[in-house]
Parts: C-alpha cells; structure tokens; sequence
C-alpha cells in the first residue's frame, strides 16, 4: 500500500484505492453528416430516378428497410453500384451521422469477401441511402444447394465468411445482421467467392424496437430474428459485441449443414413480439443432426443436395460439427468461441480430422481423430486383428454404442420434458384465476418453484438437480446471493447422489456455487468447489479444453480476490497459453483473461508486467471492439492504475480521461462506473496535490453516489463515493472532518461487504488513522485492536494487518511507549521483507519509521544509519521520485539541524521541498511543513 509521512515524521497514513471498474457493454455511433444533390423522379414510382451522381437503373428488391436498386455512378468515376435506399420517415439527421460514423470505419476494410461501401447520403426527399458494392451473386445456402456442394466445401466456403468477418472485427465493426442473403457467393477466376455486404448498415439505421415496428424492421435494423442473439433480443442495446456476430454465424452454419436455421422462420414469425424474444433468449434449439433426423421423407432431398444418402445424412452431423454449431450457438456468449477466427480454425480442425475444441476430446475421440489422420499406417498395423475379430467385435461394438447413445438421448428428451412441464406449471401462478388481481413478483414465482421443487420432484433426482442448479442461478442473476447458495448446495449434493462426483454436471452445479460464495467472501469453500470442477472437468474432457479453460480463470480470479496473487500468478500462466491455443492470440476471451492477469500483476506490484499485459490486451480489443465499447474503458482504466503506480502521473490522468470520456457517452453521466473512474481520476490528481483539479471530480463522485444510493444506503458503491470525499478531506488537512466518514465508510463496509474481512479491515485501519492523526489514541488503539483480532480470518501475511501493525507502532511511537513500537515495526520489517522483497519501497518505510524512534530516543547514530539505509531504497526504486523519499530526506535535515551541521541540514531540507513540490505540489500541507522548516533553518 502507498504511505506518506506527515510533517511531524510519523506518518500520515492515505485511504486505500477503491475496488475495480465493473461495467456493462453497450454501443454508440456519431459522426458528420455528407452532402446530398437534388433527384429526379422515376416514372410511375414515387422513387427519383437519380439521387446525387448515381442513376438508378433496376430494382433488386424490397425489404423493411427500403428498396436495393442497381445503379450507375456517374461522377467522379462511372461504375455498377448497388444503392440501398431507406424508406421515408426515419430521423435522417440522427441516421446521417452513424451513417458517416460508419463509413469512415468501413473504408478502413479491404478484404477479397467484404462488399466495401463507397458512400452515405440523403435524397432530395430525405431518404437516406448507402452506395455499395454491385455484387452479382446469390446467397450463400442458395448457392450451396444449387450446386450440389458437399458438406466439405460448404465449410471450406463458409470459413471463408468467418475470416471476412474476422477482419471487420479487428477494424471495430460488428455487423448485426449476418444471414445468408447477406452473404452472397460470386464466382472469380473460376472459384467460388463469399461476399458480405451490408457491413454497417444495421448498426447505423439501429434504434429501439416497439411491437409495432418489429414485423415492418426484422432484417435491417436490429437483425433477423432467425439469426439474432440473445443478447440482440433484448433490444436494450446493450451487450452487443463481436460474439453476437458469431452467434450469427452459427446459425448461418447450422442453415448450410441442416437446410433450416436453428428456429423454424414460419413458426418464429407467428409468435407475438414477446415471444419471439422468449424463444431466442431462452429456447435451445435441436442439434443439426437432430433436426435433420426429424425431416423424415424430406430428407431425401436435402441429402442430395450435399451428395449423401438420406441413412448417412444425420450421422455426418453428429459429434464435431453438432458440438461446433451449438458452442457458437451457446445463450451464454462466454461460453461461445471467443471470435470469428477462433470458430474458422475449429472448422479447420474437423476438416483436418483433428480433435475441435467444442467437442469432448476424450481418448477415445482422439483415437479415432489420429485413426483419421493416419489411415494407411493404422490400417496397415491392424490388419491381422481385424481379420480376426472385426466382424463380431465391430457389430457388437457398434450396437453397444448405439443403444447406449439412443439411451442417452431418450434420458435427455425425457428431462427436457419434465423440467419444461414443471416450468409451465409454476408459472401458472401469473394466471388471473391464481392471482386473484395480485401482481405476481419473480420472487414469489421463484419462492413457488423452490417448494415444489423439493415436494413434487424427490423421485426424480435428476430432474430435481437441473432445476436447483436453475433456481440458484436465477436467484444470483437478481443479486440474491443469500437465497442462491442453499439451493446450488443442494444442487451439488443430489447431484453427487445421483449422477456421480465425477459427473460434468456436478462440475457445473459446483463452479455456480463457487461464484456466489466469491461474491460473498466465502473463498475457501469456494476455491474447495472450483479445485473439485477443476478436477472432474481435466479428468472428463482433457486439459485442452474450454471447459477448462473457464475454470482455471475463475479459479485464477478467486486467487486475487483472496490476496493469493502468487498462487493466481501460477494460474494465469497456465490460462493464458491455454487459450492462446483454444482460441487464438487475437480472441476477445484471451483479452479478458489478460486484464485478470494484469490486475492480478498490479497487486504483486509487478508493475512492469501489469503495464504489458493491460496493453496486450487493449491492442485486442482495439482491433476487434468498436471505439467506445465499454471494455475497452475497463481496461485504458486498468493500464491507467498500473501508470499512476509507476509514477507516469501525465500519462495516467490522459488514460483516465479517455475512459471516462467512453464510459459518459456509452453510460451517461450518473452511472457508477463513471463515478468510479472518476474518482481514481481524482485520485490521481489527490496524488501530485492538484487539489483544485481533484476537489470537483470527489465532488462529482460523491454527488451521484447521494443519487443512486441515498445518504443512508449501506451499498459499497456509496461507501466508495464517501471514501473519495474523505481523500480529498484528508489531502487538505481536514483530519477531524474524515472521521466521521470513515466511521460510516467502515459500517458500511461490514454491513455490505460482511465475509470480506480484507476490506472491512482496510476501512477499520482508515478510521484507526484518523483517530491517531487527531491524537485520540485510545479510540485509535481499539480499533486496531479489532483489525489484530481478525488475524485468524485475514491470513498473518495481511496487507491490511500488516498497515494495522505499522500504525499501531506510530501510535506506540507517538506516546513514548518504544518498546512497544519497537516491537510492531520489528514484526512488519521481517513480513515486508518477505512479501516485497528486501530492497523494495515498503521495506524503506518500516526502516523509516525505525528512524523516527531512534531519533525520538536520542540515539542519533542508528537514527542516521536507518534513515541512510530507507533513502538507498528509495532512490534505488524505479520511476519518478518518490514523495516518502522526501520525508526521509527531512527527517535527516532536521536530524543534522540538531547535530548543528546547518549546511548539511539546509542541502538535505532543499532537496526534500523540491520533491514534494514536484509530487504533492506547492500548496499541499507537508510541502508547506518543508518549506517553513527550510526557513527557519535560513534565518537562524
């Protein structure tokens, strides 16, 4: 922790950093609006038959967006274009400025399968228009079946796409509405070419849904509900990113392989605007393999188009490619691939007879994978065995599998039933006659099907287990963790009982239990269940696994939050190179495990380390996010942290500038996460005493957490917002005044926080603080006492223990009692040493201390010698000059002012003043201290 030392030589002791910047990702457009030229007028149509210098020539077709024509550019080049022409009515000037947004990102793009778009305007009449690309081709699928391409050479095509998409990502565009009529296939040089189009145009004509609109907008504005995530379904605009794109391309490559997309379009169609959005957040769809095995006599047909028999059709499907599909497919876009790329090179895997990552590389399937690879030589080696026994093995072999996975499948539909009938019926608590007028809340629902989970479904384990897991996952969704964790125990329990402990499900129902006791401070139960999954998963699907993979980064996350920083040190360099290999070393998911790894560097203070890795993982997401995701604010956030640590102040404010500057457009101006960077930005500030430039920026902070939260919310967001007041308090001499707030800080942080005991111990040691500074000793030593008490729960190598212990011996300093202090900073001396290392800053500062007490008892010598051995360390540190180094050198010039040495004093006074004017700045209260000694030593 960062410590500074007051005037007087024992210490003032800062408020510690708020916790990290959590937000939510969302998306906004802006930009110029170009000039548009007056239009004639199509002959029995209200379309004019020339907009700006391109001439319409034929309709292509009509959507809910507007009309495609084909046209001639005339001006300043001639060429064949494609003109999108949006129907009248929408805000052109607002759509104008994404529009130019937008086709500024595009031109960036060059890419043989991206359809570039060459220009953005509005008509004579106020109809907005792209010009693109004039791509003669037709959709993908159609192509495909017209052909008669093989599943091989659909993917082959379909890779293709993935890489296009890649590239729009890695240049910050996602494109919303990937479907196959958007991906037409051309022919050059005698091969097939996949061309996107439409890049942009979703997002720029995107704005919010009503039911009124959703059946006239489908297709354009917010995508197609075919092929639309979950998270686009939401309709809120927010949590749209890349892998929304890789949902859709999964649905695309579910179309190529099954000849239908993942919902029935008819069906899908028919529902209201409600249950539309139900059916895409919440309805699995049927594995492709599935979905063709129901088609019956249909099938005929669709096998030859891909040149199988209609026997060989489902079976072509099963294993990698159904695992492929439903991995991009996944509700949960963490549990997607990562991007684009990641899914091609799966892709390429099972093209390649290579075990995919969606699938469960077992060590049968990888036998059979290498079997692929290597036919000849296998084949060869096994001949006289299969001579032998391949007729009556193989047939019982191959009729032992194929019961054991109709079983399977049957015990699967079969639960799938019954958790959707009880669904059903639990949620015929919202009927008029059940309700009897009442409003029926979520909780009630849930309180509902908690009872009857337990009464109606003890017969049947395994359905009971599915819907604990579900209950206690809804309940933390809410934020009811109290509530979550019985029933994800009781998850775990009966499904240990009846599937087994080693069983991937329990792995499933232990990681959630694990999550909520995170949250709730529980970390050794937790890290216990999450080393259990960690387990069963390896044993289950192999170390080369995504499965894994998330573990091992929860696990990795939980190691910081305890202060185990080494142990999740070890676990990240294992994650990171893991998933370098799962999903490629440009993968958004690599990004976020960089950022953990970054923060987790921060608190080792490998501060270098923290700075490479929090810039690896911002180039990601810089090539693949758009300029003002939400992600990217968290991490300029981060890298911000790690500067301000180095001491690079300048680039530090800049950093923090930019994220707040992205999180106000995409979060406005109230939002928490706002309030936090805004805070660490006044922090900042605090820092290098630019109290003028920190004070509004508390201010700010402490204002919105009144909003949010009320004076009187026990939530530990507003106990950060007070927290950053009394920083700024405290920075301009204000003790008295903090310590009323840190008593509230501290009741809350009990109250909101109750299993963290790290933190409620750091705010107990900022209050003890300012009782010291204020001379109220013993109301500081009762406190400090209550932080020492917490020895058992905290760990004896505690940070906040071991700065409770420094302060202790201050305070011990501060009432002659040396024997006792000598003993607090002996204590914290040897546990520095081993933390931080024998030459590092907080090993300076005990030494300092030591210094302090020496002198207090009139030993000079030894007082000299420890000052000499923390101002070697000081100055042996790496980055800017340090404000503790000041107060070392002060302490020695007064140490020589007594010793009557005044020249030796006022040299040593000099260099202190003119470090703290450069770190704390002219105007700060210790700055002023070191000014006023260094005059009194001149004119004596």
């Amino acid at each position: 922790m960062s410590r500074t030392f007051s005037p007087s030589g024992t210490g003032e002791r800062p408020p510690p950093n708020g916790p990290r910047t959590e937000t939510e990702e969302t998306l906004t457009d802006g930009g110029s609006t170009p000039a548009c030229r007056p239009a004639a007028t199509v002959a029995g149509d209200t379309t004019p038959s020339r907009i700006g210098p391109y001439r319409l020539r034929q309709k292509l077709g009509v959507g809910g967006m507007g009309e495609v024509w084909a046209a001639e550019q005339q001006e300043p080049v001639r060429r064949r274009v494609a003109l999108k022409l949006i129907r009248a009515g929408m805000d052109s000037k607002q759509i104008l400025a994404r529009f130019e947004s937008e086709r500024q990102a595009l031109a960036l793009m060059s890419h043989p399968s991206i359809a570039a778009i060459y220009d953005a305007g509005v008509s004579e009449t106020g109809r907005p228009y792209f010009v693109m690309e004039y791509v003669e081709g037709e959709p993908i699928t159609a192509y495909c079946d017209r052909h008669r391409l093989p599943t091989g050479e659909r993917l082959e095509l379909f890779r293709q796409v993935c890489d296009a998409v890649q590239h729009a990502h890695q240049k910050g565009i996602i494109h919303r509405d990937l479907k196959p009529s958007n991906i037409l296939v051309t022919v050059r040089d005698e091969r097939p070419l996949p061309k996107v189009i439409d890049f942009g145009v979703a997002k720029a004509t995107a704005r919010r849904l009503t039911e009124k609109t959703v059946f006239t907008e489908f297709g354009q504005l917010i995508g197609t509900p075919e092929y639309m995530s979950p998270e686009q379904a939401e309709m809120t605009g927010l949590d749209i990113d890349t892998r929304s794109d890789v949902y859709s391309l999964g649905a695309l490559l579910y179309e190529l392989l099954a000849g239908l997309p993942p919902f029935d379009p008819h069906e899908l169609r028919r529902a209201g605007f409600v249950e539309i959005q139900r059916r895409i957040r919440e309805d699995e769809p049927p594995r492709p393999s599935t979905r063709v095995s129901r088609l019956g006599g249909t099938s005929s047909a669709l096998a030859a188009r891909r040149r199988l028999e209609p026997a060989t059709l489902a079976g072509s499907l099963a294993g990698d490619l159904d695992w492929i599909v439903m991995k991009a497919l996944d509700k949960d876009r963490t549990r997607r691939y990562g991007s684009a790329s990641a899914l091609a090179e799966d892709v390429g895997r099972h093209l390649r007879h290579e075990p995919v990552v969606a699938g469960p590389p077992g060590t049968a399937y990888r036998a059979h994978k290498f079997v692929r690879r290597h036919r000849v030589g296998v084949t060869a080696a096994a001949l006289v065995a299969l001579t032998l026994v391949a007729g009556t093995v193989g047939t019982t072999l191959g009729l032992i599998r194929a019961r054991r996975a109709e079983r399977l499948a049957q015990t699967e539909a079969e639960t799938a039933r019954r958790v959707s009938d009880f669904v059903v019926r639990l949620f015929e608590v919202s009927d008029p006659s059940e309700a009897r007028g009442r409003q029926i809340t979520a909780r009630e629902i849930l309180e509902r099907g908690a009872a009857r989970i337990e009464d109606e479904l003890a017969g049947q384990p395994v359905v009971q287990s599915r819907l604990l897991h579900t209950l206690g996952k809804v309940y933390r969704g809410l934020g009811l963790l109290r509530d979550a964790e019985p029933w994800l125990e009781r998850a775990v329990v009966v499904r240990n009982q009846s599937l087994g402990d080693a069983h991937l499900d329990t792995a499933d129902s232990l990681q959630e239990l694990a999550a909520v006791e995170t949250t709730l401070g529980a970390y050794k139960d937790a890290e216990r269940h999450l080393q259990r999954a960690l387990a069963i998963r390896r044993e289950a699907v192999g170390l080369e696994h995504a499965a894994v993979a998330e573990t091992l980064s929860r696990l990795a996350y939980l190691y910081t939050e305890q202060r185990q920083f080494e142990k999740a040190a070890t676990a990240f360099d294992t994650l990171i190179p893991l998933q370098e290999r799962l999903v490629g070393p440009q993968a958004l998911e690599l990004a976020s495990s960089l950022w953990s790894q970054a923060r987790n560097s921060f608190y080792l203070h490998r501060l270098e380390d923290a700075e490479l890795q929090a810039e690896r993982a911002l180039t990601i997401q810089e090539g693949a996010l758009p300029p003002d995701h939400p992600d990217l604010a968290r991490t300029v956030y981060l890298l911000a942290a790690a500067k301000r640590q180095v001491g690079k102040n300048g680039e530090a404010i800049d950093l923090y500038q930019r994220a707040l500057a992205i999180q106000e457009r995409v979060l406005g101006p109230d939002h928490p996460d706002v309030a936090m960077t805004a805070y660490h930005l006044g922090v900042t500030y605090l820092h290098i005493g630019r109290l003028s430039e920190a004070e509004p920026l508390m201010e700010r902070v402490l204002d919105t957490g009144r909003k949010l939260f009320g004076p009187d919310s026990n939530h530990w967001r507003w106990g950060e917002a007070l927290h950053g007041y009394a920083k700024l308090l405290w920075a301009q001499g204000r003790y008295a005044e903090t310590i009323g707030i840190f008593e509230q800080v501290a009741t809350i942080a009990q109250k909101a926080v109750p299993g963290n005991h790290a933190k409620i111990a750091h705010h107990l040691g900022d209050l003890a603080a300012a009782y010291l500074e204020q001379r109220r000793f013993a109301e500081a030593e009762s406190t400090f006492a209550r932080i020492l008490a917490m020895e058992g729960l905290l760990g004896s190598d505690s940070e906040a223990l071991a700065t409770a212990r420094l302060d202790l011996g201050r305070l011990y300093l501060e009432q002659a009692r040396y024997p006792l202090a000598e003993s607090q900073f002996e204590r914290v001396l040897e546990m520095r040493r081993q933390t931080d290392g024998p030459e590092s800053p907080a090993v300076a500062s005990v030494l300092h201390l030591q210094g302090v007490l020496r002198r207090r008892q009139g030993r000079a010598d030894e007082a000299w010698s420890l000052f000499e051995r923390a101002r070697l360390l000081y100055e042996g540190s790496e980055g800017p000059p340090d404000p503790h180094l000041a107060e070392t050198l002060s302490q020695q010039g007064q140490l020589r002012a007594e010793q009557a040495r005044p020249h030796e004093a006022r040299a040593l006074l000099a260099r202190a003043l003119e470090i703290q004017r450069q770190t704390l700045g002219a105007e700060h209260a210790r700055t002023r201290a070191t000014a006023d000694a260094l005059a009194a030593l001149s004119g004596s």
